[in-house]
């Protein structure tokens, strides 16, 4: 192999150098591998290392979580990206060019979310006759008075 084609040290990061670069603790990090988004190797002494361009899909994975993405869709697109190179603006096009539309529907629920809240504080509990979005046409009342969806799982009820 030429000395060309030869990863310098700098292209590699430990665990720690990525959670201080991304800002995302590393227990995050191990959480995001064990998940598939991302990938490391592994040194003779079993410490991670991530290639660089590492730090362009902890930051879709962020940017995709905080629009309210499962890590299902965000791993699904992440997959559609090459493993074996950088991606490239071309890659990241095509990528959100393909979420564009699930954007948009997410856009959509949170706008219908906010103009629903002016009449309902949308958890069901009090059992509001019209509550559009958990609790249509009072169907929690059949389930007896207080919080019906905030007393799930709550021994006694």
């Amino acid at each position: 192999m030429s000395q060309e084609n030869v990863p310098s040290k700098d292209h590699w990061l430990s665990i720690g150098e990525i959670a201080g670069r991304s800002g995302v603790a590393a227990s995050a990090l191990r959480f995001y591998e064990d998940q598939g988004l991302i990938s490391s190797r592994r040194t003779s002494g079993n410490q991670r290392q991530y290639q660089r361009s590492t730090l362009r899909r902890i930051a879709f994975v962020q940017a995709a979580q905080r629009v309210g993405l499962a890590l299902s869709e965000i791993k699904q697109a992440l997959d559609s990206l090459p493993d074996d190179r950088t991606p490239t603006r071309a890659d990241w096009s095509r990528l959100s060019k393909s979420w564009r539309s699930r954007l948009d529907e997410r856009i959509d629920e949170l706008e219908r979310l906010r103009d629903d809240l002016d009449g309902c504080i949308g958890c069901g509990c009090l059992s509001l006759q019209r509550c559009n979005l958990y609790n249509k046409s009072d169907r929690l009342a059949e389930r007896g008075p207080g919080a019906r969806i905030l007393n799930v799982g709550i021994p006694g009820e």
